[in-house]
């Protein structure tokens, strides 16, 4: 890692993408707008969005809107239990990088994605599952801790299950897991990881398509809110699986006495969400928004405000540069000369 002319952070991975800020945009289902994505790629980052359950004709649209907002690159973040060959290939010809999560590695998969023209990565919990997706061809992978917001793929935290992963990775690893700050990149980069997955921390950007109380919600969360659980398994195609949600919102659920906490209309069509449905409340919902699935990841912490994207980049990128950057002052690291002096016994 080495900072490059412009002040950004150069990393295998920022070299690899063509991107200036190793940062990566987290999977988030529909509160990854277009536009959204689109400005994070903007600012420098890779901007994400997500593909899962839906028909190919929508994922056309929303690749035209991104391209229409960017002509940085961007990735397109694929659930393996709603793979659709279809998008695959539309998104592989159109995308930087195609992002693969909750399913084995599969070495057909990634060499399709790359006789397509883009890169695969494929986020991990485990070694194991990082020594797969390398041999499967991924050219860059993302280890995910248990402190995510959302589904959680592993048993372990970020910094022993990173650890591990560089000591048997040689691909560029990103890391992901309650990173919501400058100080966490600087450490994480320190490490070696070649950068970081971050999705928390926007969902309150102003690009954002996360229901207006579930930003609220966010931004009064403090760290220990985001808790570990189960519940939200109502017609989950991921589940079982461990969440990240805020407390809250679990304390919510279960307080609801009724089948249905909220509902939307979309394109012509009513949904009713069912108690521990596990779909996050974007834009569009009507209810009792505080009981459905709000994930958060234990950097919820560091969410202080509804900020544009860019500022958000901006200032993650001007934190993690000036402590990478700056010598050493901590008061613990300074020499006391009085206290080296040679012990000289009397005569």
């Amino acid at each position: 890692m080495r900072l490059g002319s412009e002040d950004m952070l150069e990393t295998a991975f920022t070299r690899l993408v063509g991107c200036t800020v190793p940062i990566q945009l987290a999977g988030m289902g529909s509160i990854l707008s277009p536009e959204l994505a689109a400005a994070v790629s903007n600012a420098g980052a890779l901007g994400q969005i997500t593909f899962a359950g839906i028909e190919l004709e929508d994922a056309r649209r929303r690749l035209n809107r991104l391209s229409q907002l960017t002509s940085n690159p961007f990735g397109v973040n694929v659930l393996i239990p709603y793979l659709d060959m279809e998008i695959v290939e539309l998104a592989a010809t159109r995308a930087r990088v195609i992002d693969f999560f909750w399913g084995d590695p599969d070495r057909g998969l990634v060499s399709f994605v790359h006789e397509a023209g883009a890169l695969a990565s494929w986020q991990v919990g485990s070694t194991a599952e990082a020594i797969a997706a390398q041999r499967a061809g991924c050219d860059f992978i993302i280890a995910q801790g248990f402190e995510a917001g959302g589904h959680i793929r592993g048993t372990l935290g970020l910094l022993p299950l990173l650890s591990s992963v560089l000591d048997e990775i040689s691909v560029p690893v990103l890391a992901a897991g309650g990173i919501g700050s400058g100080r966490s990149i600087a450490g994480l980069l320190s490490m070696g990881a070649a950068g970081v997955r971050m999705g928390t921390r926007f969902i309150a950007a102003e690009e954002s398509n996360a229901h207006p109380d579930y930003v609220k919600a966010v931004i009064a969360a403090r760290a220990e809110d985001s808790v570990r659980t189960n519940r939200f398994h109502v017609e989950c195609a991921l589940c079982p699986s461990t969440h990240g949600v805020l407390r809250q919102a679990l304390e919510a659920a279960d307080a609801f006495e009724g089948e249905y906490v909220a509902e939307i209309e979309l394109d012509g069509e009513r949904t009713r969400i069912a108690r521990f449905r596990g779909t996050p409340p974007f834009n569009g919902f009507h209810g009792h928004i505080e009981a459905m699935a709000c994930y958060a990841g234990q950097s919820v912490g560091e969410v202080k405000s509804v900020q544009p994207a860019a500022e958000i980049v901006a200032q993650l990128v001007d934190e993690a540069e000036t402590l990478l950057g700056r010598p050493p002052t901590n008061s613990a690291q300074e020499v006391r000369p009085e206290l080296h002096e040679p012990f000289l016994p009397e005569d």
